[in-house]
């Protein structure tokens, strides 16, 4: 990815929010040009518009003018101290930087250079600082040339995409740091630039009782369920979120990968079962009578087939698998969740040896045996 080439002047700074020193407005007024009378950029700030970044005749970033006040102001340009990194102290006219891309914001911020030696590092960082900040002054915290998403997508294109069509959005990047809750803007140990391990970053956050969705719909606490439920889906035990869920946006329930129905009842269609079917063999639901394809059977009785393929009300995999962790071997659920008044209809399962049984369920006890029966004789 190719960025485009300013005068870098200062990277991740402290911020100051209070009003321009007389040194500093001199230079906004000296290096930004206001905008025409009548023209659009004029109509843009009349109607409330953030102003924007300009830059001067050798290519940087020019300071904001002084209103309406930026929201952060590096420090050396507001007590008007250019020699810090122009070749002349006079705020008229500093002259160049003395240093070009990142090497002159490292003079000051030194921890960033580790940072920037990291396995995974933003080339944006990397190639040069005012990619991202202006140098002088911005109207956004921390210098950002931008409101954090609306900045990193006018690179990330496809990300963009995936965000813009999503049916299904994920809080995280509409909420608290946005992108930057899950990504190091400038340099991380881990790839794609998360701040942890994608397993561990997630469960940071699904770790709370009172967690909604995009829609207000209370989300399980995922860190208690799986320190309380030792049997992990193989995904989960991979820890491999991603392997069924899009981090930055979905068409399908709960930011899925593929198709699976949310409901408890559903017509059988297997496309509706696509992200279990793309680990899970489809002949093994879709099969009335086998003898090798599943050990849910009873003889050659196919009971995942009796199960799904009820006309009108097949039952789906959450009716009585759990999908991230559970208690018992495959994934058997204690009980299901029935209906919008929170009550649990218990499965009562109970595994034998070559096979199983549920009582007072969807049904009366039924027992199963994949055992062949033992011939007389």
């Amino acid at each position: 990815m190719q960025f485009p080439s300013r005068a870098c002047l200062i990277l991740l700074v402290s911020t100051c929010l209070a009003a321009p020193t007389a040194q500093a407005q001199t230079a906004a007024k000296q290096l930004a040009q206001p905008a025409a009378k009548g023209s659009p950029a004029s109509a843009a700030k009349a109607a409330g518009a953030v102003p924007a970044a300009k830059k001067t005749a050798s290519g940087a970033l020019a300071p904001l003018p002084v209103k309406p006040a930026p929201k952060s102001s590096h420090a050396p340009f507001e007590a008007g101290d250019c020699k810090i990194c122009h070749q002349s102290a006079d705020p008229k006219n500093p002259g160049p930087v003395t240093k070009t891309g990142p090497a002159l914001c490292l003079d000051c911020h030194e921890e960033f250079s580790a940072i920037l030696k990291r396995p995974h590092t933003h080339a944006a960082a990397k190639s040069n600082c005012t990619n991202c900040h202006n140098p002088h002054n911005a109207a956004f915290p921390k210098l950002m040339l931008n409101e954090t998403r609306q900045l990193c997508v006018t690179c990330h294109e496809d990300i963009k995409k995936l965000i813009d069509k999503a049916r299904v959005p994920h809080k995280a990047l509409t909420t608290g740091a946005q992108c930057t809750n899950c990504h190091n803007p400038h340099g991380s140990a881990v790839a794609r630039l998360l701040v942890q391990l994608p397993f561990d970053l997630c469960v940071s956050c699904h770790n709370r009782d009172d967690a909604t969705d995009a829609n207000g719909k209370k989300l399980q606490n995922l860190k208690s369920w799986l320190d309380n439920n030792k049997v992990w889906h193989a995904p989960v035990a991979a820890k491999d979120c991603s392997a069924c869920h899009q981090p930055h946006g979905s068409e399908h329930f709960r930011l899925l990968t593929e198709d699976y129905p949310p409901e408890f009842y559903a017509p059988y269609n297997a496309q509706s079962y696509a992200l279990c079917f793309s680990c899970h063999q489809e002949k093994a639901f879709s099969t009335a009578k086998t003898g090798t394809l599943t050990s849910f059977r009873n003889g050659t009785t196919n009971l995942h087939f009796v199960h799904l393929q009820q006309i009108g009300r097949g039952r789906t995999c959450r009716a009585c698998h759990e999908v991230h962790a559970s208690k018992q071997d495959h994934h058997i659920r204690e009980g299901v969740p029935y209906g919008s008044g929170g009550w649990v209809l218990k499965l009562n399962y109970k595994k034998v040896d070559g096979g199983g049984s549920c009582d007072k369920t969807c049904h009366a006890e039924k027992t199963y045996s994949n055992k062949p029966p033992v011939k007389a004789g």
